[in-house]
């Protein structure tokens, strides 16, 4: 038996990175999942990948910035597969900014949108449908800029702080419904957007920061969230994982 057999699971920014690798893992574990993307055939490939495991998998456009976008995605969840036990929300964006002065208005609006108000608004609709289905848990991606101050990337900041912040109040607020709302603050990864994008030197950097000397996996990152969805961490709620190599051990 999988860890999340007869669940359904929608995983937004799953049509790359670790919610691909997400998206695989929990279908593995037995779990329906939605593939929510902005991109289709990123989307497409994710549910291509997940149906070659052997699980179940369906795509839904999504944009997570637009409240009309992410209720039909819910309400397309629903109508599909009957309920909704788990939401994992991951889409963010990680763009150029400048310190504090430089940012540009567009910038921290547009990151702000995706990385928080998407966040916020995929717990504002998958919460009702989990109450109908009787309970859920939701993972919300943080990062350790949430929990650190970086400088030159203020939004970004800004707006994984938001998550660590609202997270805590709607786990607060759902426990009675039987949700559980934690977070995952994950270091640097080697996903195939940061070995295609990052310079020989800057993936060093940030390896030597580490206490374990290297980037994070996107299968650990995986394991952790699914840990977090399952019935494992049952006792768990409200709380912001870390994962990060040690490298906040390293960061005053």
């Amino acid at each position: 038996m999988g860890r999340l057999d007869g669940k359904v699971a929608v995983i937004t920014g799953s049509g790359s990175g670790m919610g691909r690798v997400e998206a695989i893992l929990f279908a593995k574990e037995g779990a329906k999942v939605a593939v929510v993307d902005i991109i289709p055939e990123k989307g497409e490939e994710t549910v291509k990948l997940v149906k070659e495991a052997g699980g179940e998998a369906i795509f839904i456009k999504t944009d997570v910035a637009k409240s009309a976008d992410v209720k039909k995605m819910v309400d397309a969840v629903v109508k599909t597969y009957g309920k909704l036990n788990i939401m994992v929300n991951g889409a963010a964006i990680a763009p150029a900014e400048g310190s504090t002065v430089e940012l540009s208005e567009e910038t921290f609006d547009k990151t702000i949108a995706i990385n928080l108000k998407g966040v916020w608004l995929g717990m504002k609709y998958a919460i009702p449908a989990m109450i109908k289905s009787g309970g859920g848990a939701i993972v919300n991606f943080a990062s350790i800029s949430g929990v650190r101050a970086l400088p030159t990337i203020p939004s970004y900041c800004a707006s994984k702080g938001g998550v660590v912040s609202i997270s805590m109040v709607a786990a607060l607020e759902n426990a009675v419904h039987n949700i559980r709302v934690n977070c995952v603050a994950p270091g640097p990864i080697s996903t195939q957007m940061v070995l295609d994008q990052w310079p020989d030197e800057q993936i060093r950097h940030f390896s030597d920061m580490t206490a374990l000397g290297r980037l994070g996996k996107p299968e650990e990152i995986a394991r952790i969230v699914l840990f977090l969805v399952s019935d494992d961490s049952f006792w768990i709620t409200g709380q912001t994982i870390v994962a990060d190599g040690g490298l906040t051990v390293r960061i005053p």
